[in-house]
């Protein structure tokens, strides 16, 4: 497939253009999907910055290359996996070499319990013996179990609540505050009194309105979670729970790029999308996208950026539907990656990381074990940690110069876990407004959203704006609106409109 981007006037071979804004991974995952269709287009990829990946970044430390985005994704859901083995990569995928995980709680760090879903216990022992609740808190819990099965009421018809609310009124506070929140929060930089359980935990939704156990419910419901202390993705259930690409993700991006360009597609960097404009019917393109290089003409766009930035392309042709789009909130975290010497901690550092529960306002809400979680970047003589700071409602790490903030960092690590001296190299990377807030009523709003997209000829959207934060999911948001986006050349006249999104 020959690829350009249409200056002016579109060429005269009678070949479509599919326009794709937003190199992210849910930006790249559309431009292959439609590269390796069987569908007769140009493909352009339009980013604004001068890299591609989005989040999926990565820096040097310690002579080896660490993740400052997301270090790994879901391995039960099939779309991050497959995409891997499609660009060469499959014998590459390594999963974590500790499972463990600890969260601060009463005065120390103490183990998760196992059977866990999502940071709802499905068993009393576990949770009792792990301290992580009071004896008050294992016995609010416990009248989980033993009441007994709730008729229907008004709530049973509610389409959505918020995760803190059927946690809170089923376990009660302790586990809410020291299991839920920092857990399901922690994966959506957000608190979890306003995060959709529809849209971020239906089955914790579902077993609320079955009535009886929540705990019984969700042990068939939901497959138990290994938690991920870094707001990176949604945890998963069998083994292996996560994977990650051996040398890290943004290998993934550079060899999806170069997989691209080998198949004639043409991916641009630093080409923001200033404008969108609906051409004149009369004209052989629909679409003009306006950028500092001159105007892409294509006959059909997937906006594969922030909500907000799709928000303010389409708002001149649906006022409506761009302030819904511009009304999704995000939130900031910054990432600080820590080399320090052996002598820094007591001992090996046996399991994946901590969590920090928010009541206790320190800044840190998690702190990743890199050394022990990926053991190719074990050394005997140091270690690497990857703290996680912010969330929706604190932005204190925004105020700080990053001198500042490691030292931060420090302290809370040194009160958390015992860290002692200084480290040998930081790296700080920020991230504002990173990560969507999906607020109660998310579902609904998104599926407004999409219909009213439809009525813009030849658009179509995707992203971690929509169905899911992870890197599967969105990769499957690419891929369903790569596949719209190949259906509106197909009712044009185009092209064929190709397979389903696998």
């Amino acid at each position: 497939m020959q690829a350009s981007v249409d200056r002016g006037e579109r060429s005269g071979d009678g070949v479509p253009t599919v326009a794709v804004v937003g190199g992210g991974i849910a930006g790249l995952a559309a431009a292959w999907w439609l590269a390796t269709s069987d569908i007769d287009a140009r493909v352009v990829v339009l980013e604004a910055d001068r890299r591609f990946g989005g989040k999926l970044q990565s820096a040097e430390i310690g002579g080896r290359r660490v993740d400052t985005g997301p270090d790994a994704f879901v391995a039960r859901r099939p779309e991050a996996v497959d995409l891997c083995r499609q660009v060469g990569l499959g014998d590459e995928l390594v999963a974590p070499g500790a499972r463990s995980a600890y969260v601060w709680a009463r005065g120390r760090l103490r183990p998760l319990p196992p059977g866990l879903a999502l940071g709802v216990p499905t068993r009393l022992w576990p949770l009792a013996k792990s301290g992580i609740v009071s004896p008050v808190g294992v016995g609010r819990a416990a009248a989980d179990l033993l009441g007994r099965p709730r008729a229907a009421s008004v709530r049973s018809f509610v389409s959505d609540v918020a995760v803190d609310d059927v946690v809170r009124r089923r376990l009660g506070r302790q586990v809410a505050d020291r299991l839920s929140d920092p857990l399901v929060g922690g994966i959506h930089a957000g608190p979890t009194r306003t995060l959709s359980a529809a849209a971020v935990f239906p089955a914790l939704l579902d077993a609320d309105r079955r009535g009886g156990s929540l705990m019984r419910a969700l042990r068939s419901a939901s497959p138990a979670a290994e938690p991920l202390p870094t707001p990176t993705g949604a945890p998963g259930g069998d083994a292996p729970v996560f994977l990650t690409v051996r040398g890290g993700l943004s290998r993934l991006v550079d060899q999806l790029v170069g997989s691209l360009r080998q198949c004639g597609v043409e991916v641009r960097a630093g080409a923001a999308v200033d404008a969108l404009e609906r051409l004149d019917r009369r004209q052989p393109s629909r679409w003009s996208l306006q950028t500092p290089g001159g105007a892409v003409h294509a006959d059909a766009v997937v906006l594969a950026t922030p909500a907000g930035s799709a928000g303010r392309l389409l708002s001149p042709f649906d006022h409506e539907l761009g302030q819904w789009l511009v009304g999704i909130e995000y939130a900031g975290v910054a990432l600080v990656t820590l080399r320090l010497p052996a002598s820094a901690v007591d001992g090996p550092l046996a399991g994946s990381g901590l969590l920090v529960p928010v009541r206790t306002r320190r800044l840190i809400t998690a702190c990743t074990w890199l050394s022990s979680k990926w053991p190719s970047l074990g050394r005997p003589d140091d270690v690497l940690l990857r703290a996680s700071v912010g969330r929706y409602g604190d932005d204190r790490w925004t105020g700080l110069s990053d001198d500042a903030l490691v030292a931060r960092v420090m302290a809370d690590l040194g009160a958390v876990m015992g860290l002692r001296g200084h480290p040998l190299e930081a790296v700080v990377t920020r991230w504002p407004d990173s990560f969507p807030q999906y607020a109660v009523g998310h579902l609904d709003r998104v599926a407004a959203i999409e219909a009213r997209v439809t009525r813009l000829d030849g658009v179509a959207i995707a992203g971690a704006a929509l169905h899911g934060v992870g890197i599967p999911a969105c990769i499957a948001s690419g891929r369903r609106a790569a596949a719209a986006a190949a259906a509106s050349l197909a009712e044009a006249g185009h092209a064929e409109a190709g397979p389903e999104p696998w």
